[in-house]
This record gives C-alpha cells, structure tokens and sequence, in this order.
C-alpha cells in the first residue's frame, strides 16, 4: 500500500472543437430536438430543450439533465456514460456554439468536459469527434441546414 494508492482518483477535463457548416441556430435546435439529435448523430435520443428536463443519447448509455440553456450560443448539462464507475458523480458539458470569422465557414462547436472518472478523458475526447463532430458535419453538409440564413 503506497501514499500514491490512498489518494481518490482525480477526475479529468479537457476541451475539444470543431467547424461545422451550420448557424448556431441551426445546431442549438438539432441537438435539443429528440428525433434531430437522434438523426445527426446516429444514436437514440430523447433530448429537450427544457432548463431542468433531463435527456438520454446513444440509445439510453449517455444520461444527464439540462443546467443551463442559452439560446444558440450555449448548452450546460450533467453528463453520465454508463461506462462511469457507479458511485462516480456527473460529469458537466459544456457546448459553446461560435461564429467563425467567415460566416460562411459555419461555426465553432467547443466541447468542454469536465469532471471525468480518471482513465475515461481520451475516450471521451475521441467519442466527441467520432460520435458527434464527424457525423454532425456529415448531417449538416447533406442540407439539413434549413435555418442557414441567420
């Protein structure tokens, strides 16, 4: 039994971002729109945009609850996988949804996650791109964009 093992695990953050062909408006309403987030990702969602409602993705293994909602600018929420240790709290998401420079280049989507169980940062980080970046801009680019005029 060392010093270092009587320590608990420290939990991680980090951020992660990426350009997507869509307004702030556009993404802000998909991703709290059940049947949209369900078809922009590829994975069951019963998501609200109700401050306080809570939201299942990826078919029930993603839960949390709405903290705090700014309209097209910002989405704060409880964040749990179920592959967290049970006993592990939430983790908190934060999507901040940017202009780029160049209107037409869309917007800046940053994730910013924290309190992460220790060991799950760069599978998080990963899933980002692969289970939401990725098939967001594959969503967006096929003219699901049916707000694009600010």
């Amino acid at each position: 039994h060392t010093l270092v093992d009587s320590f608990p695990a420290m939990p991680e953050s980090f951020e992660t971002s990426d350009v997507i062909l869509a307004t702030p408006k556009r993404i802000y309403e998909a991703w709290l729109d059940s049947e949209e987030h369900t078809n922009m990702t590829g994975g069951k969602a019963e998501v609200s945009a109700e401050p306080g409602a809570s939201f299942t993705a990826w078919d029930g293994s993603i839960t949390g609850v709405n903290l705090e909602l700014e309209p097209y600018r910002r989405i704060v929420q409880s964040w749990r996988s179920s592959r967290f240790p049970e006993g592990v709290p939430d983790s908190r998401l934060e999507v901040e949804l940017v202009r780029t420079r160049d209107q037409l280049a869309g917007i800046t989507a940053t994730i910013k996650h924290s309190n992460v169980p220790d060991g799950q940062g760069d599978s998080c980080r990963k899933g980002w791109s692969e289970r939401y970046f990725e098939p967001m801009k594959r969503y967006f680019a096929q003219g699901n964009n049916r707000y694009m005029r600010p």
